[in-house]
C-alpha cells in the first residue's frame, strides 16, 4: 500500500495562471471557495504549491469521494486526481506505483509513464524516471505493452516537496474563473431550462450570483416555486450558497393584463420584471441581472424587443445564452443536472396572460406610451420589490424535486 494515505490533488494552471499580478487575488478567492466546500466531509490539510492544490486528509472519517465530487464542480480548478503519496525514493515509488495502480494496469494492454520532477533536487532526472518506472511496471505485467501516442492508462509520477505524487489519469474539472472574481449579480430564475444555464455560464466566469424568481399565486402552483427552489439548488453546486428572492408579483401581472396593449403585454411584463430585479439588486448592491435569454428564440427576445426590455432599467443585463440555439443550451443543462428538473411540467408566470399574437418588432415609443397609460403600475412593482422573500440556498440541502 502507499506510505500514506492517498491525496487530492488540484490542478488550477491555464487562464489562471495569465492574472499577472492580480494571481493572488484569484488564488485567495480560490482557496477560500476550497475551503468553504469541504466543509462537513471530514478534517483534511490543504496546501498549495506550483499551481496546485494538495488535498490532506487528517481524519479516517474524511470521505474521499465526495471531497471529490464537490471539487470537481469548483469553478477555477481544470483537472484534479486522487494520488497516493510515498517518499521521495524510487524503491518507494515502485512499490506505491504497483501497489496503487496494479489493478488498473492489469486491465489494460497498453500505457506509459510521464513524470514531472518539481524538485530538482531528486537525483533521477525525468526521462531517467519514466524508463525506470515503466521498465519496472513492465516487468510486473509482462502482459503490457508501452504506447507513448495513445495509452490506455497513463501513470504519473510528480517529484514535489512534500513527496512522490503517484496517479493514474486526471479528471476534468470545472474550469474557467473562482466564483466571486468578476464581481455579483442577480439571476432571473424561471422554471423553464435557458434561465439556470445562463447563472451556470456566468458562475464560471467569475460571476458570484443570486437568484430572483416571479411567483404569481394563483396562477402559478406551490409546485411551480418548489420546482425553482430545486433548480437553485443544483445550480448551487457550481456557485455556491446563495439567495433566492421570491416577488409577490400577481398585482402587477394582472394590472398588466387589464391595462397593456395585447400584442406587447410580454415586453411590457419583462421590463417589469427587469426593473423590479434592478431594485433588488441595487439594494443588495449587485453588479448587474443575468436573464437566459437566447436572440430570437421566441417573440420578446427578438433583437428589437431586447431593446425595448434593456431600456426599463439602468444596469448591465449579461446574456450567456443569446448566441446559442436551443439544442445547445439543452446539452448544458443535461451535462449540469438541471435539465429533468427544468421540464417538469410546472409552469412560471411568464407562460400566464401570454398572448396569441406578440408583436416581434415593438418599438420603443409605443412601450412607452404605453406605461404612460398605467399610472398604478410604479406603484405595484414597488410594492412588489418590497415584498420580497428571501429563501436561502445551502448546497447539498436543497430536497429533490
Amino acid at each position: 500500500m502507499p506510505d500514506r494515505i492517498p491525496e487530492i490533488l488540484l490542478a488550477y494552471e491555464g487562464e489562471m495562471t495569465l492574472k499577472g499580478l492580480n494571481r493572488g487575488r484569484f488564488e485567495s478567492c480560490l482557496n477560500k471557495t476550497i475551503r468553504s466546500r469541504l466543509r462537513g466531509v471530514g478534517d483534511c490539510r490543504i496546501t498549495q504549491a506550483q499551481s496546485t492544490v494538495f488535498i490532506a486528509p487528517a481524519s479516517p472519517d474524511f470521505d474521499m469521494d465526495e471531497a471529490e465530487r464537490r471539487l470537481a464542480h469548483i469553478f477555477g480548478l481544470v483537472r484534479l486526481s486522487r494520488a497516493a503519496v510515498c517518499e521521495k525514493d524510487f524503491a518507494a515509488i515502485c512499490r506505491t506505483a504497483e501497489a496503487y495502480l496494479g489493478l488498473a494496469l492489469r486491465a489494460v494492454r497498453t500505457f506509459k509513464v510521464e513524470a514531472k520532477r518539481a524538485d530538482k533536487k531528486f537525483p533521477m532526472q525525468s526521462p531517467e524516471l519514466c524508463r525506470e518506472l515503466g521498465a519496472h511496471l513492465l516487468r510486473c505485467h509482462p502482459h503490457l505493452r508501452v504506447d507513448v501516442h495513445d495509452p490506455q492508462l497513463e501513470v504519473m509520477v510528480e517529484i514535489r516537496e512534500g513527496g512522490a505524487y503517484l496517479h493514474g489519469p486526471k479528471r476534468e474539472a470545472a474550469g474557467g474563473l473562482p466564483v466571486g472574481t468578476s464581481g455579483r449579480a442577480l439571476n432571473l430564475l424561471s422554471g423553464g431550462i435557458d434561465s439556470p444555464v445562463a447563472a451556470y455560464m456566468m458562475a464560471r466566469r467569475g460571476l458570484a450570483l443570486h437568484h430572483i424568481h416571479f411567483a404569481s399565486p394563483p396562477y402559478t402552483s406551490a409546485r411551480a416555486r418548489q420546482k425553482v427552489e430545486a433548480l437553485a439548488g443544483l445550480v448551487s453546486e457550481y456557485t455556491g450558497d446563495c439567495t433566492l428572492f421570491v416577488v409577490p408579483y400577481t398585482a402587477p401581472q394582472e394590472y398588466l393584463r387589464d391595462h397593456a396593449p395585447a400584442e406587447i403585454f410580454t415586453v411590457l411584463m419583462r421590463r417589469s420584471m427587469l426593473r423590479i430585479a434592478a431594485a433588488v439588486t441595487k439594494r443588495c448592491e449587485l453588479d448587474a441581472l443575468v436573464t437566459g435569454e437566447s436572440l430570437a428564440q421566441v417573440a420578446s427576445q427578438t433583437l428589437a424587443a431586447l431593446q425595448c426590455t434593456d431600456t426599463a432599467q439602468q444596469l448591465p443585463v449579461l446574456r450567456p445564452c443569446i448566441g446559442m440555439d436551443k439544442n445547445e443550451i439543452i446539452a448544458v443543462a443535461r451535462r449540469i443536472g438541471t435539465f429533468e428538473t427544468s421540464i417538469q411540467p410546472y409552469e412560471d408566470c411568464c407562460t400566464i396572460f401570454t398572448p396569441p399574437h406578440p408583436k416581434t418588432r415593438p418599438h420603443l415609443s409605443e412601450i412607452l406610451a404605453a406605461e404612460a397609460a398605467m399610472p398604478g403600475l410604479p406603484a405595484l412593482e414597488a410594492a412588489a420589490a418590497e415584498g420580497v422573500e428571501r429563501v436561502p440556498v445551502r448546497i447539498g440541502e436543497a430536497p429533490p424535486f
